[in-house]
């Protein structure tokens, strides 16, 4: 049934309409929004404000909307391994410790081709650039390790993600190739097994990305001992300080000859003094909090970026540069991995030892190179190798390759060593000439990591000292003068040469002209 509505010829509300209009009069908490009566107009300056607010609210969005769909469209994507088995959980991105494979690719193809033929980089393109960044858990220090693009490394087995093909492991070839035939991921693995970690992440450029970057910023300052021209890249810089970008700024990162003794070490620091000079001028200049310039900057790099699947979104490349906003320029160390003429070629180059495998274990360790004394800020990430440790022997030992080198200056040392490791049961033990070292260390190869530790234990030398090393075939008792008698002393306190850390992103550094291609 159908109650009559109460119209009253007066106007007025009905009695129980009007005890509840005084009813939200009183209650503050319900608001005059909710009073029944009559509706009040609303004023013409609110809806003119309301309209304005509304247009650059749906601005606003558009404008991000935009951004964020042409920023993940220039993302190009590769897979981050070749076939190599990834350990442990993925890295947490905004608070994980964090090592990310930054690649130059030489490919011509494309914008490149003004520097060459396809000929020039066969395949997927060698590697130009090759630094592994280091980003604490603390957000608090950032670690940058160059690899000469002529150090001779082992290359694993990799498969082409594209065609499926496999690619047999390869001894003593130079780093650089090591992406040509399978791709970046094997670029990865290579780095993973050479310096005991695993990469979370890569970014690999190309030559345009540099001219593009340097443009963005309003271009990079750098500094040369003299005046400098190298008529293979066409670097003509005068004597002092000088802005490069554009063409000038490529060339000065890749020019091979200009810098030091014409060879890769001195190319290696002309890029690190570049990269430094960048990481000032982006701090100082406030683009890191100027949305115009980082959406610029962001532009210009993704157009030449390939990254992995796990990094190729927009929100995790803003939660990656977020970590690096704030960090001391002086705990941002460039360090460059300890090479030698190699033994093979002294064209190309090979592992220091033992200050190559000191550097990768304190890598492992989590060390601040700055302040290798430091306690680290967080315990290092799951990535890192552990160390190895002593085992039930599951293989024969009369079958396995030790050598003892003596630097602990006692040579009488050497003797004694091996005949305490025959008397073990190892039978094929040789010796190496060494340089002295402080420290003593065991080395070891890919599989050796159980003789090694059961090396170790046997001459009492710590678990800390046991390392693995590329260059090793088997293992290596590396004896330090802590070992001229009795037992090594245990020392926690990690092993590095005084000058690993080639400059810190703080440091001002003139690059030293080759004096062959010094003009007046």
């Amino acid at each position: 049934m159908v109650r009559p509505r109460d119209n009253r010829a007066d106007g007025s509300a009905p009695p129980a309409r009007a005890a509840a209009a005084a009813r939200h009069t009183a209650d503050l908490a319900v608001g005059p929004a909710r009073h029944l009566g009559a509706a009040r107009r609303t004023p013409t300056w609110l809806k003119v404000t309301t309209g304005v607010i509304a247009v650059l609210l749906v601005g606003v969005v558009a404008f991000g909307a935009y951004w964020a769909i042409r920023l993940q469209g220039n993302l190009t994507k590769a897979p981050l391994s070749a076939g190599s088995v990834q350990s442990g959980a993925a890295v947490n991105d905004s608070t994980d410790r964090m090592q990310i494979l930054i690649l130059g690719s030489d490919t011509r193809d494309g914008k490149n081709s003004q520097y060459g033929t396809s000929d020039d980089s066969t395949g997927y393109g060698h590697s130009d650039v090759m630094m592994l960044m280091d980003i604490s858990a603390d957000n608090k220090r950032v670690n940058v390790i160059s690899f000469p693009r002529d150090l001779l490394v082992d290359i694993p087995q990799c498969t082409d993600p594209k065609t499926n093909k496999v690619y047999p492991a390869q001894s003593g070839v130079m780093i650089n190739s090591a992406m040509s035939e399978a791709g970046i991921g094997c670029a990865v693995d290579t780095v993973n097994k050479l310096t005991g970690l695993q990469i979370d992440h890569f970014m690999m450029a190309d030559f345009n990305a540099v001219k593009e970057l340097s443009n963005a910023v309003g271009g990079v300052e750098v500094c040369v001992s003299d005046a400098v021209y190298d008529p293979d890249s066409k670097l003509r810089l005068p004597k002092g300080t000088s802005t490069v970008q554009g063409e000038q700024a490529l060339s000065f990162v890749r020019t091979r000859h200009a810098f030091g003794d014409g060879g890769d070490l001195g190319r290696i620091k002309a890029q690190q003094g570049f990269l430094s000079s960048l990481t000032r001028k982006i701090k100082d200049d406030g683009t890191l909090t100027n949305p115009a310039r980082m959406l610029g900057i962001a532009d210009a790099i993704t157009k030449n970026l390939t990254i992995d699947d796990g990094l190729a979104s927009v929100p995790t490349l803003l939660t990656v540069g977020n970590r690096l906003k704030n960090i001391d320029v002086g705990k941002v160390a460039f360090v460059a991995t300890p090479t030698v003429p190699a033994e093979t070629d002294p064209n190309r180059l090979q592992l220091a030892e033992p200050a190559a495998s000191e550097l990768f274990d304190a890598m492992r360790r989590d060390v601040d190179l700055t302040d290798p004394t430091a306690t680290p800020g967080a315990s290092p990430s799951a990535s890192a190798t552990p160390t190895p440790t002593a085992t039930v022997p599951s293989y024969d030992k009369t079958l396995q390759p030790i050598t003892v080198a003596n630097g602990s200056g006692a040579p009488a040392r050497t003797q004694e060593i091996v005949q305490a490791i025959k008397a073990d049961g190892f039978t094929q033990v040789g010796q190496l000439a060494a340089r002295p070292v402080a420290k003593t260390a065991v080395y070891y190869g890919a599989e050796y990591a159980d003789v090694a530790a059961d090396v170790a234990a046997l001459l009492g030398v710590a678990p800390g000292q046991v390392l693995p090393a590329a260059g090793v075939a088997g293992v290596q008792v590396y004896l330090g003068s802590d070992f001229a008698n009795g037992t090594p002393t245990a020392d926690a306190t990690p092993q590095l040469p005084a000058d690993i850390v080639n400059q810190t992103a703080g440091d001002t550094v003139c690059q030293q002209a080759n004096p062959a291609l010094i003009t007046q």
